[in-house]
């Protein structure tokens, strides 16, 4: 039973926004391992640091909340004809602090997180008015299917045992009813409102990788071979002529037909020279730059010419490149897909937000 009431808090916590909920079907990027030549599509800009939970009124028991100035409860924010209350926002923070096993604030620490709190709390009454408005009605066989999830989340067999955890955590299957359905409004209305008005077209996907190809071929691979030829030590430039000469005459043998492994065993310096200069698997990023392009300019199947670093003389075979084509690319497309519908909801979001909070009356009484 305690292990089915510390999974009850984590099932329920979307429903504890007194309507509001960050919604489940927002696409979120790479829940499977992808494929090595879509991995770095993965790496768009960060989203927006998620604010802290709105109002748990179902989360997991906590020790009760103090109240302040010995005031039980009263009036804190009034969003048009809806009120919150002080105790809940303290539940609220309890809530937070709980969840993040953090160490409680104080001073102005605990000002800002009640000051995010609240916030966070507003907008969520202001959005299931929203809800109301639009006289969403969420039907009891929808409320069911959705409250069946939440049962198997918690590893309940049957409503008698879902309500046994909930009274065991101090909770009700009302309650849990009520917020659910609150849930459900608000979500749909979101649909209504952001999800219907936002689309990403094949040639928003096009741009985006015009723009970012540098960026998402970076964790694609390669797999190289090399050979080196060091200069004379202790001999400045003179000690460079002989690696020089020695790595033109390696090239004109490979242009002959010679087999690059057997040349690098021969006559490379490097170590990897006994193994035929294979390098392996190398991801783009890992070589120095001015390497990295030269052997990235050959086509699969063919050497370098001679180039000298500040190590040596260097001549490269190109054994395989990955790119983004064919099902890497589709993979890569997929990615993009859902990175740019979850920017364009977040700013839509952030938008229909801003528009329902200015017509909103807020009276803040704190």
């Amino acid at each position: 039973m305690r292990g089915r009431v510390a999974a009850l808090s984590v099932a329920l916590l979307p429903l504890l926004a007194a309507g509001c909920s960050i919604p489940s079907w927002v696409p979120l990027v790479g829940k499977e391992k992808p494929p090595a030549a879509a991995k770095e599509v993965a790496k768009a800009p960060e989203p927006p640091p998620t604010p802290p939970a709105a109002p748990p009124l179902l989360g997991t028991k906590h020790e009760p909340i103090p109240h302040t100035d010995g005031v039980l409860d009263r009036v804190i924010v009034v969003v048009n004809n809806d009120a919150i209350t002080l105790y809940e926002l303290q539940e609220a923070e309890a809530q937070y602090v709980y969840e993040s096993k953090e160490r409680p604030p104080e001073g102005e620490a605990r000002k800002t997180l009640q000051e995010k709190i609240l916030n966070v709390m507003i907008e969520s009454r202001i959005q299931l008015q929203q809800a109301e408005k639009e006289k969403i009605v969420i039907e009891e066989g929808e409320l069911n299917d959705n409250l069946g999830d939440v049962m198997k989340k918690v590893n309940a067999k049957n409503q008698k045992e879902f309500e046994d955890i909930l009274k065991a955590n101090g909770l009700t299957m009302e309650g849990v009813k009520k917020r659910l359905r609150e849930q459900l409004m608000v979500e749909r209305v979101k649909r209504r409102k952001i999800n219907l008005r936002i689309s990403v077209t094949e040639q928003d996907i096009d741009r985006y990788l015009a723009e970012n190809r540098e960026k998402l071929e970076t964790g694609l691979s390669f797999e190289t071979r090399h050979i080196l030829l060091l200069p004379e030590a202790g001999k400045g430039e003179d000690g460079w002529a002989p690696a020089r000469k020695k790595a033109e005459h390696v090239y004109a043998l490979l242009l002959e037909g010679q087999d690059f492994s057997e040349l690098a065993k021969q006559y490379s310096d490097d170590g990897s020279g006994k193994g035929g200069g294979k390098l392996g698997q190398v991801k783009r990023g890992e070589l120095a730059p001015e390497i990295e392009e030269a052997i990235l300019k050959l086509r699969v199947g063919e050497s370098s010419a001679p180039f000298r670093s500040q190590v040596g003389y260097h001549l490269f075979h190109l054994d395989a490149k990955e790119t983004l084509t064919g099902e890497a690319m589709i993979q890569a497309r997929n990615q993009i897909r859902d990175i740019m519908y979850r920017q364009k909801y977040e700013a839509r979001l952030a938008e229909w937000l801003a528009e329902i909070k200015q017509r909103a009356i807020i009276d803040i009484r704190m």
